[in-house]
């Protein structure tokens, strides 16, 4: 039996991206919960991709999966050092992507909690950094050299356009992964065409789903990273999904941003455990989901809109 939407809200332990709640729609078809939470600067059109990938977790479910767990890397927003230090510790993950370019803040402090990350992770460890699109070709060429002495696994969106992320790769020895580009493009297969990255940083919400975002992955042609929209578990598990379902995975995903959140709709949480996740589809559990169901027209009319 299909149930009603439920709007959800669940506070963040810490702020990321300048988000301190993630507020999203559940809904419920045939082949069970698929979640729409686009961001709030999503505009309809793009909002409708969100919503394509809810609905085909509702009313088809998803391709058989090719492997039984995946491995994820921590997600470190933009903290003090010893508070970086601390959820690297205890993530228990051997990589760790690192929040850098936050606004309000100096490249003094991104190098100074990079750093800290490094130290957390030993040696060994992979180490990675976001910087959403901030830096200019300029800044980032020269932040990627200070920065890579910690021994960079890659950089991930380090200027806005496709045009720089090409300039920024043919400069600098630090491999560019893109993400902006893909999932909020017209045409995220620019992204090869313009040798614009190295890697290519896939969400399974803006791309429409888990099978439209496999196509995508083909036809780029680069090597994939499966990364969160920072979901509930129900989000989360299309993430699994599709990491699960790639032929290859040579990089660890970012999808162990459960510990982002205070709480969840599920009781089997998708939480890491000694840096993976295990493939699984856990259910809304309602005495959980109760504790962040809120009461929101202007949710289930940006819904509206999406269909439309």
């Amino acid at each position: 039996m299909e149930r009603s939407p439920v709007v959800f809200r669940i506070p963040m332990r810490e702020r990321f991206r300048g988000q301190t709640v993630r507020e999203g729609v559940l809904i419920h078809g045939p082949a069970g919960w698929g979640e729409f939470s686009p961001f709030p600067e999503y505009g309809p059109r793009e909002c409708s991709r969100w919503l394509a990938c809810a609905r085909e977790a509702a009313d088809e479910g998803w391709p058989v999966p090719v492997r039984a767990a995946v491995p994820v890397n921590s997600t470190i927003p933009a903290v003090p050092p010893d508070k970086a230090f601390q959820l690297v510790r205890q993530a228990g993950c051997a990589t760790a992507k690192v929040k850098v370019a936050e606004r309000g803040q100096s490249f003094a402090e991104d190098l100074a909690r990079v750093e800290a990350v490094r130290d957390a992770l030993g040696p060994s460890g992979k180490l990675r950094v976001d910087a959403n699109g901030a830096w200019s070709v300029d800044e980032a060429l020269s932040h990627l050299k200070a920065l890579d002495r910690f021994d960079l696994e890659y950089a991930e969106q380090p200027c806005a356009t496709l045009g720089e992320l090409a300039q920024v790769r043919r400069r600098c020895d630090v491999p560019i992964a893109a993400d902006e580009s893909i999932r909020k493009a017209e045409d995220p297969l620019r992204v090869r065409a313009a040798e614009a990255a190295d890697i290519a940083v896939v969400k399974v919400q803006p791309l429409g789903g888990v099978r439209n975002a496999l196509r995508v992955v083909e036809a780029c042609g680069l090597p994939a990273v499966v990364s969160s929209a920072v979901e509930s578990s129900v989000g989360l598990a299309a993430g699994l999904a599709l990491a699960a379902a790639l032929p290859e995975l040579p990089y660890a995903c970012g999808l162990g941003t459960m510990t982002l959140l205070s709480g969840d709709v599920v009781k089997d949480s998708l939480m890491p455990v000694d840096g993976q996740i295990a493939v699984r589809r856990p259910n809304v559990d309602f005495s959980y989901l109760s504790e962040f169901e809120i009461e929101s027209p202007s949710w289930l009319r940006r819904m509206q809109e999406a269909a439309s």
